[in-house]
């Protein structure tokens, strides 16, 4: 108890009204606020060394503004800069703290919210740092109920891949892929203080939609435990999601209570977010008086950088994609061929042609590894398919390890292999190709050695 001591600091980072919400491949701006959207921190000290872990409702935060976060911190606090975390959560209903070609947007605009979030970030660091206490720190899994999480891509009848395919869609076969239901939580008990949750679980963020600010099922996570439990403190560091969403294709009974069917043919609405967010704390509400308490004598944290080959595109493709990005640059995606999800893969697609026609032939990933005892945090900078998040848990050594998403960077879609092969939204829009999933894999079991000793 005595070794190891921790700390929590949040507060509210909402945008301004009228700020550009990250997401689509449409314009949308803020209208209103369903929820707030906040920067966490979980400070762990242990043996003169100090881990700041930060949770930020976004979709995903540039590598440039991550890093002047973390130096911030450092100048602020006096703690080593290599020694933050910071993972997004990936909410489709936040500003942008990214720069992308989804839609025109004012570099300007993104770069007042960055320094915005970077003051408040480095406000909540110093919040934990004042709270650190005495603790202990437990750990269980538990299992997401059914109805909140499908595998998201589909082979289709005709052969086709497919992500999201249209509710009911009689040409659907099956989904391409197995859920990962495991949910991950961390239990810290601290003298004179709030519990604190850490939860992990692998489902995009992206259950409302609209112009309403919100950080979606998260804000639903934290506001039902933190009621059922008393004023207990929870974080999300959301799991490998990249294939899984929260529609099922086959509505029955009261599936489609609350929710209705959005323009890229999921299941979206406040409604939606209320019920996953519920479900997933009544999920850890069924663990959290059994968690398994373990000695923490040891923490640290290790970044690596990763090098992979770029998905650059053929010179014949070329003519096409220009041509479907002007059009979506123009208002005219009705002149594309294409509806719904299967309009927003080729525009994504096109994009990320246009902007690799010149290369690069490769892409420098930020990966880092936290060790708190025998759990382990493994971040990746980007959305990663189920099954990597999978063969990282199965790596020997540890109790329990947890990969986060869009952490330290945002980088886009990690698909598995086969994806590649079978195309689909994804591994289509993937700046990547196929070798990316078996090099995160690969690199994430080096820090998880060296995090060992």
């Amino acid at each position: 108890m005595e070794k190891l001591k921790v700390g929590y600091g949040s507060v509210v980072i909402n945008p301004e009204m009228g700020a550009p919400i990250f997401g689509y491949y449409v314009p949308r701006y803020v209208k209103g606020y369903l929820d707030d959207l906040t920067v966490s921190v979980l400070a762990v000290n242990c043996n003169d060394t100090t881990v700041l872990m930060i949770s930020v409702d976004n979709l995903g935060i540039e590598q440039h503004v991550i890093d002047g976060i973390a130096k911030e911190i450092a100048a602020t606090t006096g703690i080593t800069a290599s020694n933050v975390y910071i993972s997004a959560t990936h909410t489709h209903t936040g500003p942008f703290a990214h720069m992308f070609d989804m839609f025109p947007i004012d570099p300007a605009d993104v770069e007042k919210y960055a320094a915005f979030l970077t003051v408040r970030a480095a406000e909540a660091a110093k919040l934990a740092l004042v709270d650190l206490k005495p603790a202990k720190m437990g750990y269980a899994v538990g299992k997401a109920p059914d109805r909140i999480a499908y595998i998201r891509r589909y082979r289709m009848k005709d052969g086709s891949v497919m992500t999201c395919p249209p509710v009911n869609d009689p040409n659907i076969d099956h989904p391409i892929g197995t859920l990962d239901q495991r949910v991950n939580v961390l239990r810290f008990d601290r003298e004179g203080g709030s519990s604190i949750v850490i939860m992990n679980y692998g489902l995009h963020a992206d259950t409302i939609g609209g112009e309403l600010v919100s950080a979606d099922w998260i804000y639903w996570v934290k506001k039902t435990l933190k009621v059922a439990l008393d004023g207990t403190e929870c974080m999300c560091f959301v799991g490998a999601q990249g294939d899984v969403g929260s529609t099922n294709v086959y509505p029955t009974k009261g599936d489609m209570n609350d929710t209705e069917i959005s323009f890229d043919n999921e299941m979206k609405s406040p409604g939606m977010a209320r019920f996953v967010g519920r479900a997933l704390a009544g999920t850890i509400l069924q663990v959290y008086d059994k968690v398994e308490y373990v000695d923490v004598d040891e923490i640290g944290i290790i970044q690596k950088n990763l090098r992979v080959p770029a998905n650059v595109p053929a010179k014949e493709d070329l003519p096409r994609a220009h041509e479907y990005k002007k059009l979506h640059e123009e208002g005219r995606d009705d002149l594309i061929p294409f509806e719904a999800m299967e309009l927003t893969t080729v525009v994504a697609e096109a994009l990320r042609m246009c902007r690799m026609e010149h290369g690069p032939d490769h892409y420098d990933l930020p990966l880092s590894g936290v060790k708190i005892g025998p759990v382990a945090f493994i971040g990746i900078p980007g959305e990663p398919f189920t099954d990597i998040g999978v063969k990282i848990k199965e790596t020997e050594g540890w109790d329990l390890i947890c990969p986060t998403i869009c952490t330290n960077s945002y980088e886009g879609y990690f698909p598995s292999k086969e994806a590649f092969d079978e195309g689909g939204y994804e591994a289509r829009t993937s700046p990547y190709v196929g070798t990316i999933s078996g090099d995160i894999i690969n690199c994430a079991r080096e820090i998880l050695s060296e995090l060992k000793g």
